[in-house]
């Protein structure tokens, strides 16, 4: 009974007239919304099926955000099992080599690259170890003496118990944030790295803990997206999207910013804009349909 109740062309014209009244109201969206997508469902002038793939893309989205959010730990969480039943349990000595090659290839670093199944890995074994050792709690943690927590070894056994308990509650963000240390940093050999804008080399900035922990969890934020969030959708009240992105330190990559222009503005079917900062300077990257355009400025944007 659907279409005798709700007929087609009467909703498309419900639709047009509720999309022109928001539009032509002061204010639209009311306030910044993140859900780029969602608003595009709303309020894009779209058929109904390219509707219903937009809301297949971000259900997909949503359904992968956890992953997302345990990618560290899931990879070395397999990394460590593959090992231990590897070496304990399944391998003969003619499966050795070919063992060995495979698991050092996976936990290989690339130079200026984070490994996820690398730091996983490594950090279960530590925490392992250390609550296996009794390497925990406020005596440890107040203990000064090098050599003393060094040789620091309780008989707690505990390693296995707590490795199954972190698994249990804890995400990328939680899990570094809790159990990097400044032992661990040192031993990996964890540094943080930056351009030299005058010898145009990326080299070591910082060793030092904090950082190190800082920029970690900085990468894991939102997953290591950019924030970009709708700030008006009827720029110069000429119905073009306008959106911003939170510049937190890391520069767009320009390709995926005129990309994601472009197929913004096919949705849209009006010009699209995107503010950004390039140093001290906000950049306003347009697309029209058939051109790309740049404008800088050393304030921002008044839009």
């Amino acid at each position: 009974m659907d279409s005798y109740i709700n007929p087609p062309e009467y909703m498309a014209r419900q639709r047009e007239k509720r999309s022109q009244e928001t539009r032509e109201s002061a204010g639209f969206p009311a306030r910044p919304v993140k859900d780029v997508l969602l608003f595009l469902i709303e309020f894009a002038p779209l058929p109904n099926w390219q509707r219903d793939i937009l809301s297949m893309v971000r259900e997909e989205s949503y359904y992968f955000a956890p992953q997302a959010q345990t990618k560290i730990m899931n990879e070395g969480w397999a990394s460590f099992w593959h090992e231990k039943i590897m070496t304990e349990k399944a391998l003969d000595a003619s499966e050795l080599v070919d063992f060995a090659d495979h698991h050092s290839s996976t936990l290989a670093m690339q130079p200026g690259q984070l490994n996820p199944y690398k730091l996983g890995y490594e950090l279960f074994h530590d925490i392992e170890r250390r609550w296996n050792k009794g390497r925990f709690g406020r005596e440890y943690e107040e203990c000064t003496d090098i050599d003393e927590r060094a040789r620091w070894d309780t008989g707690a056994g505990e390693g296995r118990e707590k490795i199954f308990q972190v698994r249990k509650i804890y995400n990328d963000m939680t899990f570094i944030d809790d159990f990097l240390t400044e032992e661990f940093c040192r031993e990996q050999k964890l540094f943080t790295f930056a351009h030299n804008e005058r010898t145009g080399n990326y080299e070591v900035a910082d060793r030092g803990f904090q950082a190190i922990k800082e920029k970690l969890l900085f990468q894991l934020t939102n997953m290591g997206q950019p924030y970009i969030s709708v700030e008006d959708a009827n720029y110069e009240n000429r119905g073009e999207l306008y959106l911003m992105h939170r510049f937190d330190g890391v520069p767009l990559r320009v390709d995926y910013a005129k990309a994601t222009l472009e197929n913004l503005c096919k949705l849209w079917t009006r010009p699209t804009h995107l503010q950004t900062m390039d140093g001290e300077n906000t950049v306003i990257y347009s697309f029209d349909g058939s051109a790309h355009r740049e404008r800088k400025s050393s304030e921002k944007d008044a839009a």
